[in-house]
């Protein structure tokens, strides 16, 4: 007969999800994990494998969650312009509240693992392809409504936005976050305006 767990396995996950995301990947030993999240190696084994399962499991559920809301926001009714306001504005408010400085997982994995893990690096570009096609909808949404100019193209912008947010990610991990934050997002809204 099997033994019933002792432990809830979402909140196990969400507890190795933010030691990962704090430590990184190498920095984090299977001891920290034990003691981070209180069950024993065993247990840790046989319910996620090995570290590395462990950490893909983590970066899986992370970039989902993440995924989904930035999907969800940009997908609202109304203003496709206004919609990437809101994106960046929340990225902005996410980043310059991260006080931890642990940042983004997706963003943490692809610095710290890209491009020697194959199966890291599939979930980071899922995750960015995610944000880039949703990005793209809602750009040509607000080319369809004349916020765009005519000669606008949508999945060029899109892309530009995409790389400007995952660069935010990276300078929200430094000491001088906020103007850097603040003038970058300020740019990419006049080129997206003036494109």
């Amino acid at each position: 007969m099997s033994r019933v767990k002792e432990f809830d396995v979402g909140e196990a996950c969400d507890g190795a999800l933010t030691l990962f995301r704090r430590q990184g990947y190498e920095a984090t030993s299977v001891s920290d994990l034990v003691t981070h999240l209180g069950i024993a190696k065993a247990s840790l084994y046989a319910t996620f494998g090995t570290k590395h399962d462990l950490y893909v499991t983590a970066l899986k559920r992370y970039a989902e969650r993440a995924d989904a809301r930035v999907v969800a926001q940009l997908s609202e009714p109304g203003s496709g312009v206004a919609a990437v306001r809101r994106l960046f504005d929340g990225y902005v408010a996410e980043i310059l509240g991260d006080e931890t400085r642990m940042g983004c997982f997706v963003v943490n994995a692809a610095i710290e693992l890209l491009p020697h893990d194959p199966e890291v690096a599939r979930l980071v570009e899922r995750s960015w392809d995610t944000l880039e096609i949703a990005l793209t909808m809602a750009l040509e949404r607000a080319k369809a409504e004349g916020e765009l100019p005519g000669g606008s193209d949508p999945a060029t912008l899109a892309r530009f936005l995409l790389t400007v947010l995952q660069g935010l990610r990276v300078l929200g991990k430094g000491a001088d976050a906020a103007s850097r934050v603040h003038a970058a997002v300020s740019q990419a809204m006049r080129v997206l305006i003036q494109e």
